[in-house]
């Protein structure tokens, strides 16, 4: 007993449980683990706001904290890069301070409160009740958001009442290091019930207020959009009465007047009923004739916006001609809406541009399809970046492979077979090139630059990595690229010196099929998956 005692004021003992206490144990961890899975998911706004907001403090705790030590620090030549790494230390965190800076104060001003409703439509006229619908439809919006925070809000407070139940029950069962650790975790919980219970109070007077105005307007406002409902409708029976007294009186003076007085009488017939459903709508709606004014005004801008991209086209056609940046037959590369295209202009009109995919490397990775007639609207030359391959009369491009080589290989020899393949195949291009490139010089600065292939080699994960890079047609870059590819892979195959790296997968073959199997070691018990 003497030596247990000596043991036991030296060293923690932990708690031998029994086989029960276990198994209560182990409930109550997989019922916290559940709590903390629920807590913590992306959908649960408040943790979220709440672990914001303590981030928040602590980076505003270390600004305050350098700040002091910058105050009673002054740079020494015995140690000139302390004052400078609290300088970099407190610009970084002030940095982050501005990412939340929204949970200053308050954090869950966002979850809790609503703006003034303003800007409240009066219906007055047919138009208006698409308004008034629209706004009835963005408050009560609002308030089923506030009414879905405050039940998350009480949800997670249950949640952490239920956590906090749990983390009691474990003090019992744990010993004394465990218990730290649980009443620390106690008393974040308390604190943040404490902080969601002051938002949950201003949640619900904020849902009371904002219920009981979005009620009176809601009253309000229907009553409107009923009264104008009721009222168009008598306003499109009375237009349809006078459209049919109209019809009536045509059908019937077609058995009294010729042909030539009919035509005229049905002209004054029409501008009259025509009038007349003008002068009705008008003396309906006389008092909020602005309200025509401002239709008229979002037809107009309609139309201009509308109209906006074919005045574009037709601008961007005249940039085309006049700028000479494209011409038929050129080969160009465009991107849009996540799709690139690759192909010649057949055809440039004053409102798009008429590109045939041709068969490429783009089609070849991305598309796997060609031949397509693509139109091209002309005002994607002002959003849009265009490659062109031929402009200014050039037909050579530069094309490049890669290839893998591993690190024991000879990869100075890899390099002189893959220069001489390159050259074999650009040679011809390199000529055409240079004289191209020659023309291009009376119009554009350019350097004189080499055209010769150029190989690079780099160190990678897997090992050497080779990059060929050669003059080729631009029409006729996968052929000059898939030869290249074959003689290439030809070459190196010969060479007993050189192997390519690729992926690889190794698998081994335990005799087993791949269960749970458990194996018995005298008084312990060990369980384990077998491959």
């Amino acid at each position: 007993m003497l030596i247990l005692t000596l043991y036991s004021s030296n060293a923690p003992q932990e708690k031998k449980l029994s086989t029960s206490q276990q198994e209560t144990l182990q409930s109550i961890t997989d019922e916290i683990k559940v709590i903390n899975k629920s807590l913590n998911g992306n959908e649960n706004l408040w943790i979220r706001r709440y672990n914001s907001y303590l981030k928040y403090t602590s980076i505003n705790n270390q600004i305050k904290t350098i700040q002091w030590k910058l105050k009673h620090t002054k740079p020494s030549s015995k140690n000139p890069e302390e004052f400078q790494i609290l300088s970099n230390r407190l610009e970084a965190l002030q940095r982050q301070k501005n990412f939340f800076s929204d949970y200053e104060g308050n954090p869950y001003r966002e979850l809790t409160e609503v703006k003034e409703i303003e800007d409240i439509p009066r219906v007055t006229n047919p138009i208006a009740i698409f308004t008034g619908i629209n706004f009835l439809k963005q408050i009560k919006a609002q308030e089923k958001t506030l009414q879905t925070n405050q039940k998350t809000l009480k949800e997670t407070l249950a949640l952490l009442d239920q956590k906090k139940d749990l983390l009691t029950q474990l003090l019992k069962l744990q010993d004394k290091q465990q218990q730290y650790e649980t009443l620390k975790e106690l008393q974040k919980i308390q604190s943040m019930k404490l902080d969601f219970q002051s938002a949950q109070s201003i949640l619900e007077t904020s849902l009371e207020v904002f219920g009981r105005r979005v009620t009176e307007l809601d009253l309000s406002i229907t009553s409107q959009i009923q009264k104008q409902t009721l009222k168009t409708i008598y306003i499109t029976i009375l237009c349809l009465v006078v459209f049919f007294i109209a019809l009536a009186i045509k059908m019937a003076l077609r058995k009294y007047l010729d042909h030539e007085r009919l035509y005229i009488a049905n002209k004054i017939i029409n501008f009259s009923y025509i009038t007349l459903i003008i002068l009705i709508l008008l003396l309906s709606y006389l008092n909020n004739i602005t309200y025509l004014v401002t239709f008229l005004g979002f037809v107009s801008a309609g139309l201009a916006f509308a109209m906006r991209d074919l005045f574009m086209s037709v601008l961007g056609w005249f940039v085309i001609v006049v700028g000479g940046a494209l011409h038929a037959g050129d080969r160009i590369r465009i991107h849009k809406d996540s799709t690139t295209y690759v192909g010649d202009i057949l055809d440039i009109s004053m409102t798009r541009i008429t590109l045939l995919e041709d068969v490429t490397y783009n089609t070849y990775v991305e598309t796997r399809r060609a031949g397509r007639i693509i139109f091209i609207p002309n005002n994607f030359i002002f959003n849009t970046v265009i490659s062109n391959y031929t402009h200014g009369g050039m037909t050579t491009i530069w094309d490049g492979i890669d290839f893998t080589i591993t690190f024991d290989s000879n990869y100075k020899k890899a390099v002189e077979i893959a220069t001489e393949v390159a050259r074999k195949y650009s040679k011809p291009h390199i000529e055409i090139g240079k004289k191209r490139m020659s023309r291009l010089k009376e119009r554009y600065s350019l350097k004189r630059i080499s055209l010769e292939p150029r190989v690079f080699n780099m160190i990678e994960a897997s090992g050497m990595r080779i990059s060929v890079w050669y003059q080729t047609n631009a029409f006729t870059t996968l052929n000059v690229r898939s030869n290249i590819s074959g003689e290439i892979i030809d070459l190196l195959s010969k060479e007993q010196d050189i192997k390519i790296a690729y992926n690889t997968t190794k698998l081994v073959n335990t005799g087993s099929d791949g269960v749970w199997e458990r194996f018995t070691h005298g008084d312990k018990h060990e369980t384990k998956s077998v491959f």
